[in-house]
């Protein structure tokens, strides 16, 4: 974005002082936190390209399944009775889970699908207000609909394209 607002300017370079406050201004720019969760490692990597490509302010953290998502999150033992967990236990547990911005995930994925995992973000009194973004390949209107109901901000078709993920960014606010 630098070289566009540079290109506004006509005629004039920016003095040393204004240099200095787009630098500060750009180093504080917030880190926003993705979590990118498919079996697929081409396609992680693919999304993290994109997403960076989108803004330097963005991290992306990547998993494998939704298990290990749920593993990265602190949401990996939920499935306790809850009536057992203490103040004090539930307390130091939301203090483990993970500060994410926006989680996308694949649908289609071994042990645990897209959903599940969207199910049980959606649940969790500490993460149900992160968007999850749901993406697959199959584009099947009732997989679409049942995750937009339980909670997805987005359903994306693979393979995702630049304009995807831009429109992703815009749609969220994040990055």
């Amino acid at each position: 974005m630098g070289g566009l607002a540079a290109a506004g300017c006509t005629g004039n370079s920016m003095d040393a002082r204004e240099s200095k406050n787009s630098n500060a201004a750009a180093a504080a720019a917030p880190v926003v936190h993705v979590l990118a969760v498919d079996d697929n490692l081409v396609e992680r990597k693919l999304l993290e390209r994109l997403l960076k490509n989108v803004s330097t302010s963005c991290t992306v953290t990547t998993a494998e399944n939704g298990m290990k998502a749920l593993e990265y999150l602190g949401l990996d033992d939920q499935q306790q009775d809850h009536s057992t967990i203490t103040t004090t236990n539930a307390a130091i547990k939301q203090q483990q889970q993970k500060q994410v911005d926006l989680i996308i995930t694949d649908y289609c994925m071994p042990g645990m699908t897209g959903y599940q995992l969207l199910k049980r973000i959606k649940e969790s009194k500490v993460l149900k207000e992160v968007p999850v973004v749901v993406m697959s390949s199959e584009n099947i209107p009732t997989r679409v609909n049942q995750c937009l109901k339980e909670g997805a901000e987005m359903f994306m078709l693979k393979p995702l394209k630049q304009a995807d993920v831009n429109k992703l960014i815009m749609t969220t606010h994040k990055c």
